[in-house]
């Protein structure tokens, strides 16, 4: 068998796997993270239960495979932005990285609900998605770090250098983006970054700025600038 080649059953079981992610995403499409089903997506597919969970050992492991592709598909959006602003001013780099996670959100809403919230009542998320979200916020760091001033509180500063300091991956993971950052303001920056980012997209994606006469874009680009000008990074050039 040639090197790096899969096998007709391998590749027959990657098309299986690959259907069943596709209509788990369609029922949370229509129903929420809380309507996944795997007795649903076994009717849907024409096959029994235990046949599914030959492929998923359960209702989580599908959920934590969802999640895991869902940061993959972010990070990597976020991450080609990043690489594709990496000349440009800071305060520019930040409203592009900050647009690009909101057009994926609004891209697929369903898949931002797996990642913004708790798919479903008792679901643990594994410890590998946190490094997965990490990777979304990494590209944003080293912009951060170029802030001449400190937009978050000293209380705020110092519990997350403390946490840096007894942690070791996420001081592997500031020194990744901004190496020679102090952690303990970066990592506010970034907090402070995540839920601006995060209660402007979700309320978007909920649908609560209907009638309110703006858009989530518009509300996102003046946090962005807000948050901006509390880092010091310089203005963007009028005209």
């Amino acid at each position: 068998m040639p090197v790096g080649k899969d096998t007709p059953r391998q590749r027959y079981r990657h098309h299986v796997r690959a259907e069943i992610k596709q209509a788990a995403l369609r029922q949370i499409g229509a129903g929420g993270p809380a309507s996944l089903s795997l007795n649903a997506i076994a009717r849907e597919l024409g096959v029994t239960g235990p046949a599914l969970y030959k492929y998923f050992g359960s209702r989580d492991a599908l959920l934590t495979e969802l999640i895991l592709e869902g940061y993959e598909s972010v990070a990597a959006a976020v991450r080609a932005e990043g690489a594709r602003t990496a000349e440009r001013p800071a305060r520019e780099r930040l409203h592009a990285l900050a647009a690009v996670y909101r057009k994926w959100a609004v891209d697929a809403p369903h898949l931002y609900q797996l990642l913004a919230g708790a798919p479903s009542p008792g679901y643990e998320a594994p410890a590998e998605t946190v490094d997965s979200a990490r990777a979304v916020l990494g590209p944003f760091l080293a912009v951060l770090a170029q802030g001449s001033a400190r937009p978050a509180a000293d209380a705020l500063e110092a519990e997350l250098r403390a946490w840096a300091r007894s942690t070791p991956a996420v001081a592997e993971w500031v020194r990744q983006y901004a190496p020679d950052a102090d952690p303990g303001p970066v990592l506010a920056a970034s907090v402070t970054v995540w839920s601006r980012l995060h209660g402007v997209v979700s309320l978007e994606i909920q649908g609560q700025f209907g009638g309110m006469g703006h858009r989530g874009s518009t509300l996102l680009t003046s946090e962005i600038d807000a948050l901006a000008d509390a880092l010091g990074l310089p203005p963007r050039p009028k005209g």
